[in-house]
């Protein structure tokens, strides 16, 4: 269940715009202050089922997903293609090649750490997922109007 959410969440358009500002229960606050002591630029929105807060910690910007309850559904950064794994990269380049990344993030939570790049050409887009430093798969596809 918390890896749909999540995935829905994450994954759809990769980082959702959500709500404004969003008043957060205090279960949550205490959960992420101790995770996070010392974070930057802290602001938090909120989706089905789970909050999330974005923030600047140790000069790289995070996002935190974390459930009504305070428990911690993942994390998830921007990365650059070169922090990828050398097989993904080499898959990319040898695949995908005439394409370029518009996005690529990591995602980690209890069940590991997955990629997320989304690849574009002139007439067409698509997502393309890694779990745990494997091979690439197919997310989602579209054609540009």
């Amino acid at each position: 269940m918390k890896k749909i959410i999540l995935t829905i969440a994450i994954a759809i358009s990769s980082f959702l715009a959500f709500a404004n500002e969003t008043n957060v229960s205090a279960a949550v606050q205490t959960a992420f202050s101790r995770e996070f002591a010392g974070a930057k630029e802290v602001s938090w929105t909120s989706g089905t089922g789970f909050y999330k807060a974005s923030f600047v910690y140790n000069e790289q910007h995070v996002a935190a997903f974390y459930s009504y309850e305070g428990e911690m559904l993942g994390l998830a950064r921007n990365i650059r293609s070169l922090d990828l794994p050398m097989s993904l990269q080499r898959s990319l380049k040898k695949e995908y090649g005439g394409r370029w990344i518009t996005e690529l993030f990591e995602m980690s939570n209890a069940e590991g750490t997955s990629y997320y790049i989304t690849l574009e050409q002139a007439d067409s887009k698509v997502i393309l997922k890694s779990e745990n430093g494997s091979q690439w798969s197919v997310y989602k596809k579209s054609s540009k109007a």
